[in-house]
């Protein structure tokens, strides 16, 4: 065969394969030390890593100390032809995608590949912009795979109004935000504790979009929804076995999250048989898949949220004390909506525009008159309550009697960010009896901001 020469590479452009490459690991499996040293040479300056074997039992070894994206695997070599050799480490886990080069392309070889799930073909003899876009092809998919996962994944169980960021500016929640930018950057795992409705996603969420990791995927996962086993079978990935020996492989949520954040809420359900291999997991930064004999390194952020009693769980047992331990590094407590009423006038317009748009139909008036009633209210449901009222609202077409403001003059949502201002400062005065200390304290203001407001409206 015409081996491509150095000068040959070099006319290779970075641009032409995009930034795929410079993120992989690769393992170079042929026994030819010709053609390692070519496709070591090739690919090393565009590669994150490139290793090579020279036989598939130093493959395999390789294989068990450390994870790769991309086995480059010749298939004729002595004692084991590459194929047999792929097949076998299926059953032990195999995780990369695997790129064959052989120079016997026939029929045969081509259905056999495909059952073992060879990625790519690249026929010998080939040039060096050949396999470099194999790689990148490879690499694409593998993003494509995982970016389709998370996607059917988040429609299927999540609430698309999680998405929204941490609303108010209420003292209580201008202290969690400064709690959030402080920890943005490192890699510490944040524990949400408070009452169910508090936003404890949105906070999780909130804290994602601060960090070094926003542009990779933040994964929420409910540990009260999934049973036991389908819980580890989510978080860890599988490897199952038909009757014809054939293996399946399904990687986990750990897995496909790489890079970016797993979200746990309602750590508190999760049963203790998964809590002992999260720790596990958390502790050494892998995952070793169900029914799978090889780790997977991981690179992700734990973040975490429950609405019970941690420390009265460990002592009754249904929750592990180094697990505990383990994961209340930074705990921000998030305060009930009767606790920051000031919000209420802000998250009533966020949801009010957002359901709108959503369901097709005009925003509702928030008067004066049923602002105070929103504001008089104990919200047991916290801020979730306030949303499901707000969408049951739109869609009746009206607020229910308890909230409504029959006699007062309609008019929409304010277009002037003052008159929203001046409605629920003077909303919030009404419910403290003109206390303007504690109307300040409600909103998050200083005593001096509500004096100058009063002394321009001529109050």
């Amino acid at each position: 065969m015409k081996t491509p020469t150095a000068k040959d590479h070099k006319t290779v452009s970075n641009d032409e394969f995009g930034e795929s490459l410079s993120i992989a690991s690769i393992l170079i499996v042929d026994d030819e030390p010709g053609m390692r040293n070519f496709l070591f040479k090739i690919l090393t300056p565009y590669c994150r890593r490139v290793e090579q074997a020279s036989n598939v039992s130093d493959a395999a070894k390789l294989l068990d100390e450390t994870h790769f994206d991309i086995v480059i695997l010749d298939n004729i070599m002595p004692k084991e032809n590459g194929l047999d050799w792929l097949k076998e480490q299926r059953k032990l886990g195999f995780y990369a995608d695997a790129i064959l080069i052989t120079a016997f392309a026939d029929l045969d070889t081509a259905i056999q590949a495909l059952r073992v799930g060879v990625a790519d073909f690249v026929l010998k003899p080939f040039r060096s912009n050949q396999i470099l876009n194999a790689i990148a092809r490879c690499i694409d998919r593998q993003e494509l795979r995982r970016e389709n996962y998370l996607l059917k994944y988040e429609l299927a169980v999540e609430n698309l109004c999680v998405r929204g960021r941490l609303m108010g500016r209420s003292a209580e929640i201008s202290n969690i935000r400064g709690i959030l930018n402080r920890v943005a950057p490192l890699p510490t795992s944040v524990l949400f504790t408070g009452a169910s409705g508090t936003g404890k996603e949105v906070a999780a969420r909130t804290l994602h979009g601060l960090s070094p990791r926003s542009n990779k995927p933040f994964v929420p996962v409910n540990c009260a929804a999934i049973s036991a086993e389908v819980l580890a079978n989510e978080l860890f990935g599988c490897l199952t076995r038909n009757s014809d020996g054939e293996t399946t492989q399904k990687d986990g949520l750990l897995f496909h999250a790489r890079g970016g954040t797993l979200f746990l809420d309602e750590i508190a359900e999760m049963p203790m048989a998964v809590q002992g291999a999260l720790l596990r997991v958390i502790e050494e930064m892998r995952i070793r898949p169900i029914g799978s004999m090889r780790e997977v390194p991981l690179n992700l952020r734990f973040m975490f949220a429950t609405n019970a009693d941690l420390e009265a769980c460990v002592k009754n047992g249904t929750f592990r004390a180094d697990l505990y331990h383990r994961i209340n590094v930074v705990q921000v407590e998030m305060p009930k909506l009767i606790q920051r009423k000031g919000d209420i006038l802000e998250l009533c317009t966020m949801f009010m525009k957002t359901f709108a748009d959503r369901l097709g139909t005009m925003p509702l008036p928030l008067t004066d008159g049923v602002l105070v009633k929103l504001a008089s209210y104990d919200w047991p449901g916290n801020v979730r309550e306030l949303r499901n009222l707000i969408e049951r609202s739109l869609i009746d077409g009206e607020f229910p009697p308890e909230f409504s403001d029959s006699g007062a003059s309609e008019i929409g949502l304010p277009d002037s960010l003052e008159s929203v201002e001046r409605r629920h400062i003077l909303t919030i005065l009404k419910e403290c009896d003109g206390n303007r200390a504690e109307a300040a304290r409600r909103l998050g203001v200083s005593r001096k901001t509500i004096d100058r407001k009063c002394a321009m409206w001529k109050m």
